[in-house]
């Protein structure tokens, strides 16, 4: 019994990280690449609705995804023009995209959903991986996910082998840590900043999706709840690397769970305690209290060419 209870932990936890992975590691790339994506929150909102409702119209999750990943790209474009071609404070245009979407969500949700129920909007189904899904006891309470959750693994392993062993993951790094070389080397670092803003918001965008035709198959107001702010958060948790982000995001997965799992296991703690839990985490990761971070040291700032 106890085996079986940590096993459906360990799948809540999965399954309760992924939408912090995909957020996670395209962050990662925007932040390396020199941009704070505070918007990354905002992108995640938009996805999920504009998936939500992609998918209620046309009945087909499939493009639900690609309705919201579409409605995504123009917020990560004004992400972009603000922050890299206007050179403005990357903190307050990403907290003022956050405030429109969530407006601009709740509105459009109640013009269009009003009180319909969550079975209007079709989801994808779980899937059982060949072999891992036929491992006892763990294979269908860890494994039996959807597609989206192997994506979101697989993306953040090709992202961190991309940054850390490629030209490309280089270029990167170089315009978030000494842009002038970057420029001085006759590349663009405006471009190389819009494309990781752009990865930033392919990748919230999955998030998005992910939450609300991934997991509970319907859409509510501001259903993010901060999913984005903790992506930015293990981030820092994870010292700017997308495999010790990965194990942050795990790690506020798990505080989640633990929500729903400790009454289960006979341990009574006031609820207020447990949903504070990945928040709290959250905030040591940004005082700086589980370890020294490393931020890229141009992050934040404008690149200016001189000539």
């Amino acid at each position: 019994m106890k085996l079986q209870l940590f096993a459906v932990f360990l799948g809540s936890t999965l399954r309760l990280a992924v939408p912090l992975i995909f957020a996670a590691t395209g962050e990662v790339v925007s932040e390396m690449a020199g941009v704070l994506n505070m918007s990354i929150e905002g992108m995640m909102l938009t996805a999920a609705f504009a998936g939500a409702l992609g998918s209620w119209a046309t009945g087909d999750p499939l493009l639900g995804l690609l309705c919201g990943v579409a409605a995504v790209l123009p917020v990560a474009l004004l992400q972009g023009f603000l922050s890299v071609t206007l050179r403005a404070n990357q903190v307050v245009t990403g907290l003022g995209i956050n405030i429109l979407v969530l407006g601009g969500t709740t509105l459009a949700y109640r013009e269009i959903f009003g009180e319909r129920s969550r079975d209007l909007i079709p989801g994808f189904p779980l899937w059982n991986p060949p072999l891992l899904g036929r491992i006892p006891v763990f294979g269908g309470a860890v494994f039996h996910q959807v597609w989206l959750v192997y994506l979101a693994l697989a993306l953040a392993a090709v992202t961190a082998l991309v940054l850390r062993y490629t030209a490309i993951g280089l270029l990167v790094r170089g315009a978030g840590a000494d842009p002038r070389s970057v420029d001085k080397a006759g590349l663009s670092v405006a471009s190389v900043r819009y494309g990781g803003v752009l990865f930033a918001g392919l990748m919230a965008a999955l998030g998005g999706i992910y939450l609300s035709i991934g997991d509970i198959d319907t859409f509510t107001e501001g259903m993010t709840n901060g999913a984005g702010y903790l992506a930015i958060a293990a981030v820092i948790f994870g010292n700017w690397r997308v495999g010790r982000a990965f194990g942050a995001c795990l790690l506020f997965g798990a505080a989640t769970a633990l929500q729903f799992q400790l009454p289960d296991m006979g341990v009574q703690l006031p609820t207020a305690l447990l949903i504070m839990m990945p928040y709290l985490l959250a905030l040591l990761a940004v005082a700086g209290l589980v370890g020294r971070q490393t931020a890229p040291a141009a992050l934040t700032l404008p690149y200016r060419r001189t000539g």
